[in-house]
């Protein structure tokens, strides 16, 4: 066993243990704060996929992750106020169906938007899923019927079979199940034919295509799934809060999860899940102190940036990871 799998099985069993501990203590902030380190984790890991493995630094990913959120706040609308959605499609409350059609949602809307934006590359790539991503935003805040500026509350949580999701410890461990699947997923992705062609399309598409494989083919495919998995980050995201709005769509979100991919690890398994943590640990640790706790965070930030750039993960590992 690698010092690196040792860690990300100390980081998986720490996620775990922690809001367990904290429930049987009374505290459900604290496992209401390890469920928000583990949704923007599996966001993460979506980026993680089109970033890590393609090389493709998506500014758009907030997209899809509000279009997960907005899934879920409009369905579970619909279904308390026992009005059909479109065409008289009945809604539902129903979390496992909500997840399908965020996921289904995301990775439709991720198809045109990538076969538009892979034409393109380097900043040009960065700018054109940004500015997909602020056309989907500003669409929602002029949207009136869900919201628009003010967002969209959900009265109560939706519903998981056999499970009280109103309860925050029941309600993690669903969160944090998508999240080790998500993570399995990846790998799976990253030892296959698939992965290893997305790897070869990033480090030369030229070479790629002369052994007959379409790089452009591999990195829609990429970019689709990994706007799937950040889709339904964003459908936990809105059962978490209770509440979707514009935020989860802003630029701001997708920077947020880019800087926790680099904090944790570019490429890494477990690169998400640790840069989750940081991140959080700054926001409600130092940010109850001092209001300006991004500038700390920044500092890190840039240390690692500058100094370690395979992340805490491979500062820790010893083994840092050029991607």
């Amino acid at each position: 066993m690698t010092r690196e799998t040792t860690i990300n099985l100390l980081l998986a069993l720490l996620l775990l243990g922690a809001p367990i501990l904290a429930a049987s203590l009374g505290e459900p902030f604290y496992v209401t704060l390890a469920t928000r380190i583990v949704v923007l984790a599996l966001a993460a890991v979506g980026l993680n996929m089109a970033l890590g493995l393609g090389g493709l630094l998506s500014f758009g990913h907030a997209a899809f992750f509000g279009l997960g959120g907005y899934v879920a706040g409009i369905l579970a609308t619909h279904a308390f106020n026992a009005e059909p959605l479109f065409a008289g499609i009945p809604a539902t409350t129903s979390m496992p169906l909500i997840w399908v059609v965020a996921v289904a949602v995301a990775g439709l809307i991720a198809l045109p938007i990538g076969a538009i934006s892979l034409r393109t590359s380097g900043v040009y790539f960065i700018m054109i899923t940004l500015a997909f991503a602020q056309m989907i935003y500003y669409f929602a805040i002029s949207w009136p019927a869900y919201g628009g500026e003010d967002g969209l509350s959900l009265s109560m949580r939706n519903a998981f079979p056999g499970v009280n999701t109103a309860k925050p410890l029941p309600y993690f461990l669903i969160c944090y199940a998508a999240l080790m699947a998500a993570l399995l997923l990846f790998r799976v992705v990253e030892g296959s034919r698939f992965g290893s062609a997305l790897q070869a399309a990033r480090q030369n598409g030229t070479r790629l295509a002369a052994v007959g494989i379409a790089p452009f083919n591999i990195r829609l495919v990429a970019f689709a799934v990994s706007a799937m998995i950040t889709g339904f980050a964003g459908a936990l995201y809105a059962d978490l809060n209770r509440f979707v709005g514009p935020s989860m769509l802003s630029w701001h979100m997708s920077g947020e999860l880019i800087v926790l991919i680099i904090l944790g690890g570019k490429g890494r398994l477990f690169g998400p899940v640790a840069g989750a943590m940081i991140f959080v640990f700054f926001e409600y640790v130092l940010g109850g102190i001092t209001e300006r706790w991004q500038f700390f965070l920044g500092l890190i930030l840039l240390g690692i940036v500058l100094f370690a750039r395979g992340g805490l993960l491979g500062l820790l590992s010893g083994k840092p990871r050029h991607v």
